[in-house]
């Protein structure tokens, strides 16, 4: 019974951690299409807020039910897939933490136009840049973990 609820929690994590990122993105990237800064400051205040509360919640559960679940299991934590997928899971983090900080960077200069009735600043443009070409690796990464834990290949 322990291991049918951890690996549902489990599963739930990543589906939230691939959805919630797949969602975030899509949003991000529709509102900012339009340049218009009220928009893109509301649309960009739900992100930080579902990354805060979706996010960042399945990001902390994700290592804990896996690890709960190698250790029933008898998969070695430091060996094989699933080795792999902490350092892919370590990999996204290194992308998705600055990601949030831009997020917030972002909201901020999208309010600060539309407070002032200004177009986006280039500082805008510029993080936008960084933000969308962070979300490739790490969801490709995303991908591959889910990969990995569905396929279990010996590594």
């Amino acid at each position: 019974m322990v291991y049918e609820l951890l690996r549902f929690a489990h599963v739930i994590g990543a589906c939230v951690l691939l959805g919630t990122g797949a969602g975030i993105a899509f949003f991000m990237v529709i509102s900012n299409r339009s340049q218009d800064p009220a928009l893109i400051a509301h649309t960009a205040g739900i992100v930080v807020l579902a990354d805060t509360v979706f996010t960042a919640t399945a990001a902390i559960f994700q290592p804990v039910t896996g690890v709960l679940l190698a250790n029933i299991t008898g998969y070695p934590v430091l060996e094989g897939w699933v080795a792999v997928s902490l350092g892919l899971y370590v990999f996204v983090g290194a992308f998705w933490l600055p990601v949030v900080w831009i997020q917030i960077r972002l909201r901020r200069l999208a309010a600060s136009a539309r407070d002032a009735g200004t177009a986006l600043p280039p500082a805008y443009h510029r993080l936008y840049r960084i933000w969308f070409a962070c979300g490739f690796p790490a969801f490709i990464a995303v991908l591959a973990i889910i990969w990995l834990m569905l396929t279990k290949p010996d590594i």
